[in-house]
């Protein structure tokens, strides 16, 4: 399967995290130790399709074969400075991964994103990558950060967002239907729409500063 494929986490325990991280009264230690624990939700449901290959094993009982992780091994890029926050979460899931960092900021008014730190492996040829962002709005973080991975050989790219709106799905979308590369978004709410400042409707703010506070 090629282009965008969208997957919105229908669970219990994902609406109840979501719901307290969504509260304005949720302070900014839980509103971490909640993104961290919905990460891992998130990252069970995202590392569905991740590439094993047989290894055999002897138990207290008897030689069987099992799976592990084929090489080479996945890498998980948070892209800073809010998904720094989503880091744990991952590799709690995927502790032999490995980490590389994307710096991107969107400017306020024009809605633009630049790179400002770049600590990704040239050569992606034959690797699952993980990209995480808390939320995906306008979409322009996320394509530029994907079209970055796929300029270097990369082929299957999987977002973990915690939230979404139609606006970017769709730009995602166009950016990636037609062309012959894996793109998943996964996250836990596809919400109504973008307000005229570019933040997600009903959302939960500004990931960034209520991970870390306005600085």
């Amino acid at each position: 399967m090629t282009g965008l494929a969208l997957h919105v986490a229908d669970h219990p325990l994902v609406a109840h995290k979501l719901t307290t991280l969504r509260d304005e009264r949720t302070d900014s230690p839980t509103f971490r130790r909640l993104a961290d624990e919905l990460v891992t939700l998130l990252a069970y449901e995202a590392t569905r399709g991740i590439r094993v290959e047989p290894v055999d094993i002897t138990t207290p009982v008897a030689p069987t074969t099992g799976v592990k992780l084929a090489d080479p091994r996945p890498l998980v890029v948070p892209i800073l400075r809010a998904g720094l926050g989503m880091l744990d979460g991952m590799v709690r899931l995927l502790p032999t991964a490995e980490v590389g960092f994307l710096g991107m900021i969107r400017d306020e008014a024009t809605l633009q994103v630049s790179t400002y730190a770049d600590r990704v492996p040239t050569d992606l040829s034959g690797r699952q990558l993980f990209v995480l962002d808390p939320m995906l709005a306008t979409g322009g973080t996320l394509v530029d950060a994907v079209d970055l991975l796929l300029g270097r050989g990369a082929t299957d790219v999987t977002a973990i967002c915690l939230l979404a709106a139609p606006e970017g799905v769709a730009r995602v979308r166009a950016a990636y239907d037609d062309r012959p590369v894996r793109v998943t978004v996964v996250t836990a709410g596809l919400d109504e729409r973008l307000n005229e400042k570019g933040y997600i409707v009903p959302g939960l703010g500004d990931a960034g500063d209520r991970l870390y506070g306005i600085v």
